[in-house]
């Protein structure tokens, strides 16, 4: 069975007009003592951001089964959808099945077709060895318990190994790998969520502006976001950019025409101001 060939299971209905946010946790004590670069958040952002999506929040967390738990709560509770990146593996500092099922209060169950797949991959790699197949031997069915989910879980298929994934509700767990990890996130956002590329699209319009301090632009921010419900303005001050030296990047996002307008808007209040603008960004 190929990753292809896996049609996705049923998933949690999306009500029209309620688009949920998009969240990402990641988990590994590798991550937070250094010995190895987070590479998901910035590849999550980019796939959000080639379906006209956007990330909300992201959280890291340690091999810390109280925590992740109490994470994994706060994810199935928030009807977002939330990806969890490590941890799912089989050994024992690998926490993240056992932490989403103690969250869910859900039992783990062997996933028949996780089984299936994880067995194709034992005998693929018995044959890339030139080794007979041994589906009793202890490694293999310790190998086993990579399929083990909280009960009612879905599969995500693993295009590299085959050593698939899970998704309970809107959450979706993935190895820690990036080559793994992103291909199966694509695949969710792709099978799952396509309803809702493009459906609106996240926007940044934003000024490059010298000369400006940023605690007299304040009472500007304030009435442009309450003129335009929904709509988020940024500040970004910087003392030595290697183009614009010291500036202000100060911009609209949000979705939907309601952007231009906003932005419309604080361009003519910039130069009624007398700020002026260096050059203009759109996102």
């Amino acid at each position: 069975m190929t990753a292809a060939s896996i049609p996705p299971a049923p998933v949690p209905a999306i009500s029209p007009g309620n688009a949920p946010a998009f969240g990402l946790i990641i988990v590994g004590d590798e991550i937070l003592s250094g010995k190895r670069a987070d590479k998901h958040l910035a590849k999550y952002i980019e796939l959000l951001g080639a379906r006209g999506l956007h990330l909300s929040y992201a959280e890291y967390l340690g091999d810390d089964r109280q925590r992740l738990v109490a994470a994994l709560q706060r994810a199935f509770a928030s009807g977002d959808v939330v990806f969890s990146c490590g941890g799912i593996g089989a050994t024992p500092d690998d926490h993240t099945r056992q932490c989403a099922a103690e969250a869910l209060q859900r039992p783990l169950a062997l996933h028949p077709q996780a089984a299936d797949l994880i067995r194709e991959r034992m005998q693929d790699t018995a044959r890339e060895q030139g080794l007979p197949y041994e589906p009793d031997r202890p490694d293999n069915m310790h190998r086993l318990n990579m399929g083990v989910f909280p009960e009612g879980a879905r599969i995500i298929p693993n295009p590299y190994n085959k050593i698939p994934g899970f998704s309970v509700e809107r959450v979706h767990f993935v190895p820690g790998f990036p080559v793994m990890a992103w291909p199966m996130m694509e695949w969710v956002l792709d099978y799952e969520y396509a309803d809702l590329h493009k459906a609106q699209n996240w926007v940044e319009q934003s000024a490059i502006v010298k000369g400006a301090m940023e605690s007299r632009l304040v009472p500007l921010m304030e009435r442009i976001e309450a003129e335009y419900p929904g709509i988020k303005v940024f500040s970004l001050p910087s003392v030595d950019h290697p183009q614009y030296g010291v500036h202000i990047e100060l911009g609209v996002k949000g979705r939907g025409p309601l952007v231009a307008q906003a932005y419309a808007s604080l361009r003519a209040e910039l130069q009624t101001l007398g700020h002026p603008i260096i050059t203009e960004l759109v996102r």
